[in-house]
């Protein structure tokens, strides 16, 4: 600095100032109050209404629940342990039907000595979802992931080993069909085969293969009937097959709509038309009552695998409008880039139009999840105990008959939990697989 600039300056800074915190009142919890709750006089007012109603529902029901009685053999005994230790007049919840009664509400009518096997079921699909929720899960998990079906049906229903292995040998077919004629045929007449063959396999040979397998070589556990599945259990196993199953079935829909085959397109179109205009329940029936009719003679089809079977069908229906709405969301220049890179047409869907297009419907897709899990309940209509049909199963009895709200808050704290789950899983992927414009 030059000797007049210093005469006539009276200060120079050579160093920025540390950066410092905002007044107390304007950040943190004060701040986010005053913009959320108290930015306004109409906001005051309805800040004000609404802690008082939130203070009024705890006031009346967070005692009822803390002085719950957790011991005791029927409702009768609840009664008079209240009696007993607490003040006239005074309301108590009666957890007792929870800890007298949880096994039913988990498991249904599942033999006892056997719930080492469905919940080593749950364990090996825990394991086996990891590598398709979470990416650093390393690759070769991905096998656990194509085996793991067959393994929780054999653990789940037991019986022969073979049968599990004679299904699994159905998609193997159709892969191996699919390879030797895409080739020589072309995509869309392998496809076709390549779906068409296993069900027919399945329908006529897997079942005599499977006898065959295990008079020669017998290996089995003890059978499980599906009349003793019931309660949570029995919601996993239809929710969960019904979600992993309708959302390749949903995005096959949706392209299956907006292609140019005429064939192809009017089925689509019309499956799901047809699908969505119909309420679950009457496709429940559908699959308790008529579904038999269209099999071939002698056929004894599990109700549960044609509830599951139904279920499918209905997610699909749906997913498929989702995934269209992702796919007709993406700009035309997308497509049109596929095609300039000289791409086939299952090229550029399974590497530039399906990654985004899923991206934008994941909302919807976890919605349509979420309304599937929960409609799993209405399976009580057609004769299948889910957790509310036990909970009237249990009412009915002498020991517990005039209980309600014990069950019904401890059902719908378990079904919030699983809903919530997945709600959360699906905005961490929505961060996750965030870009903007970049």
């Amino acid at each position: 600095m030059s000797d007049t600039h210093a005469q006539t300056v009276s200060f120079v800074r050579e160093s920025m100032i540390p950066q410092s915190e905002p007044p107390a009142g304007n950040r943190g919890a004060v701040l986010w109050m005053r913009e959320n709750l108290f930015s306004g006089w109409f906001n005051i007012i309805t800040t004000l209404i609404s802690l008082y109603v939130i203070w009024w529902a705890l006031s009346h029901t967070m005692p009822w629940a803390l002085r719950g009685i957790w011991d005791a053999s029927s409702l009768s005994e609840c009664r008079e342990i209240r009696d007993a230790t607490l003040p006239e007049g005074t309301s108590a919840a009666c957890w007792a039907v929870l800890t007298d009664r949880w096994q039913q509400l988990m498991f249904g009518f599942y033999p006892r000595e056997l719930y080492w096997r469905p919940v080593l079921s749950l364990i090996i699909f825990l394991a086996a979802i990891a590598p398709v929720l979470f990416p650093h899960t390393p690759r070769k998990a991905l096998a656990l992931t194509a085996v793991s079906p067959f393994v929780m049906f054999w653990l789940l229903w037991g019986g022969s080993v073979w049968f599990p292995v004679s299904v699994a040998l159905g998609f193997v077919l159709g892969w191996a069909a699919w390879r030797a004629l895409a080739p020589l045929a072309g995509t869309l007449i392998a496809s076709i085969v390549a779906a068409a063959l296993p069900i027919i396999y399945w329908l006529y040979t897997a079942g005599p293969l499977a006898r065959e397998l295990e008079q020669a070589v017998s290996l089995s556990i003890e059978y499980v009937p599906s009349q003793d599945f019931g309660g949570f259990m029995l919601s996993f196993i239809i929710g969960i097959a019904g979600i992993i199953l309708s959302l390749p079935l949903g995005i096959l829909l949706a392209l299956g709509r907006q292609s140019d085959l005429f064939i192809i397109n009017k089925i689509s179109v019309g499956f799901i038309e047809i699908i969505r205009g119909v309420p679950l329940i009457v496709w429940l029936f559908t699959a308790s009552l008529l579904l038999n009719y269209f099999l071939p003679p002698g056929t004894n089809f599990d109700l549960m695998l044609r509830v599951i079977i139904m279920v499918t069908l209905f997610a699909a229906a749906y997913i498929a409008e989702v995934v269209r709405g992702g796919l007709a969301a993406l700009p035309k220049g997308q497509y049109e880039g596929a095609d300039s890179l000289g791409l086939s047409y299952w090229q550029s869907m399974r590497l530039i139009i399906l990654p985004q297009a899923l991206k934008i419907s994941i909302p919807g897709i976890v919605n349509t999840f979420i309304g599937l899990f929960k409609d799993t309940t209405l399976v009580v209509f057609i004769g299948l105990l889910d957790p509310i049909g036990l909970s009237n199963a249990i009412r009915a009895s002498t020991a517990w008959n005039g209980i309600y709200w014990e069950l019904f808050v401890f059902i719908g704290l378990l079904f919030f939990i699983c809903c919530f789950s997945m709600s959360r899983y699906s905005l961490y992927l929505e961060k996750k697989l965030q870009r903007g414009h970049k």
